[in-house]
């Protein structure tokens, strides 16, 4: 692997430009390409022309990653112990194990945020007996989109806490696997287990 310094030389494809263009090493502000953040002071390769970023060297990965791993802020909060029991038994009821757990709950949050599953109905997971109990478990889930899908479902559905948002979706998943099972949605999970496992 080659390692660049600020300064150097290289050619490189400007989508900018549309060409062939010579590009210099310097230390800039990066954007990542969905939006969601920045790397800041990173290492690379900038169009001689047009001054817009054209490349990023091997060297400058390391930086890239750790900004992105700052991004996956963790959401925590406590539940009551047996709706940790109902995800780890779903988890193995898909075919997985119970660290499917938490992607179990990310594909819930994911396709109600997205409106893929209905949240209508959701919030009335919360008035079951099941939702009720001492919270002492803890759910805790990292991802760049997690908290952005929590907020979107609150939108959505009026409920004020991420703490009664984890809740009611457990609840779906406990409704949607064990006590009213969809056949298809159940195929589909089980697909996911598989690939994670």
């Amino acid at each position: 692997m080659k390692i660049y310094k600020v300064g150097d030389k290289q050619k490189a494809v400007c989508e900018s430009c549309q060409s062939l263009t010579g590009a210099t090493f310097m230390l800039r502000d990066v954007p990542f390409s969905d939006g969601s953040g920045i790397v800041k002071n990173v290492l690379a390769g900038v169009c001689d022309s047009c001054k817009e970023v054209v490349l990023i060297p091997h060297q400058s990965t390391p930086a890239i990653k750790k900004q992105l791993d700052t991004q996956k802020k963790a959401v925590e909060t406590r539940v009551p112990a047996h709706m940790v029991d109902i995800l780890n038994l779903a988890s193995v009821e898909l075919g997985g194990s119970t660290d499917f757990s938490n992607a179990l709950i990310k594909y819930y949050l994911h396709n109600l945020s997205e409106q893929k599953t209905s949240v209508k109905g959701l919030i009335k997971y919360l008035e079951s007996d099941l939702a009720k109990g001492v919270a002492q478990k803890r759910i805790s889930l990292k991802g760049r989109q997690v908290s952005k899908e929590i907020d979107n479902i609150k939108f959505k559905t009026s409920i004020g806490s991420t703490t009664d948002v984890l809740k009611a979706v457990v609840l779906k998943i406990n409704d949607d696997v064990f006590v009213h099972p969809k056949t298809q949605l159940i195929n589909s999970l089980k697909g996911v287990a598989a690939a994670f496992a």
